[in-house]
């Protein structure tokens, strides 16, 4: 009910004969600086139903303070004792909540949103290692934090998850497996030059090595010259090459590479090419010595492996090839 303007002169500035009924409706806000204190401001509307009457808009602005102790998330623990004062929690946990649901308040549970345990800080330990689970790598099969909470079955320091043997002790350079030694020498076949036939560990798991042969090809003297744009073999490369074929009849399990090379006194397309037939010349009187030519290979490198001078590059000079 409202009433404004009583009296012998009813000309006020809100004129009204009498009470009337007034619908009051508005809306405003609330600000709050503190836990004590808050602005508002607000505006309403006064609808009066007496004829004659007057409307009117009322404007408030305003400001709160609230007396006693305050609680400002509203969980019923007040902010003077509340830990958690801006997140509703529980009286138990001194106003802190407990997401997960585990005991242990969000403020001390190193996984607020996953149930653990209290040893494990507030996070699950799945399969009990005590590695908690986001630390483990293996969270549903026990383990040691040294493999990062994953099993090692055959102790080779190689988790079982990354493991291709994990009952059988092996290396990791074998993804877990022992290595194999086909040719049962002692040898692993990783280290094995030769891993079907069985020889020394000295030789790399081959048999014994062709020394006199190593020594014909490191000799400085076991070089073929040619004269210049010549790939004619003379008497003295003859004898070089019937040496060749009775140290290579002597191991014949190796062997050999021939390679070409030239000058630099003409092209470099045409010394490549002297080169190559040099080589192939010598190859070609290795196998009308009794050689088999599948144990001989050519190499040709032109001039770009010159000697001390013209007359020296003009050579055919061995290697031992791959068996």
């Amino acid at each position: 009910m409202s009433r404004f303007g009583n009296g012998p002169d009813e000309d006020a500035m809100f004129p009204s004969k009498e009470s009337a009924r007034t619908t009051v409706g508005g809306a405003g806000i609330n600000v709050r600086l503190s836990d004590k204190w808050a602005a508002n401001l607000s505006t309403s509307m006064r609808n009066a139903s007496e004829k004659n009457s007057s409307n009117q808009l009322q404007h408030v602005i305003g400001l709160t303070y609230v007396f006693g102790t305050g609680d400002a998330d509203g969980d019923g623990v007040s902010d003077k004792k509340d830990v958690c004062p801006d997140v509703p929690g529980l009286k138990e946990f001194e106003g802190c909540p407990d997401t997960d649901g585990d005991g242990i308040p969000d403020n001390k549970d190193a996984c607020p949103e996953e149930a653990g345990t209290a040893e494990m800080n507030g996070c699950p330990d799945t399969d009990g290692d005590g590695i908690a689970d986001g630390d483990d790598s293996c969270p549903e099969a026990a383990g040691s934090a040294e493999m990062g909470g994953c099993p090692d079955s055959d102790g080779d320091t190689i988790a079982d998850k990354d493991d291709e043997c994990p009952t059988v002790a092996g290396e990791a350079g074998n993804n877990g497996c022992p290595w194999p030694d086909t040719d049962g020498d002692g040898v692993l076949d990783k280290d094995d030059l030769c891993p079907d036939e069985a020889g020394v560990a000295e030789n790399g798991g081959c048999v014994a090595e062709p020394t006199k042969l190593i020594d014909f090809i490191a000799n400085s003297e076991s070089k073929i010259y040619f004269g210049s744009s010549s790939i004619n073999i003379g008497d003295s490369g003859k004898e070089l090459i019937n040496n060749l074929k009775a140290l290579l009849d002597e191991y014949p399990d190796v062997n050999i590479i021939v390679q070409g090379h030239a000058s630099d006194d003409g092209s470099a397309d045409f010394n490549m090419k002297i080169s190559q037939k040099r080589a192939d010349g010598v190859k070609a009187a290795l196998e009308s010595a009794g050689v088999d030519g599948s144990r001989i290979s050519t190499e040709a490198y032109g001039e770009t492996k010159p000697l001390s001078d013209r007359k020296s590059s003009r050579r055919v000079e061995f290697d031992r090839g791959v068996n």
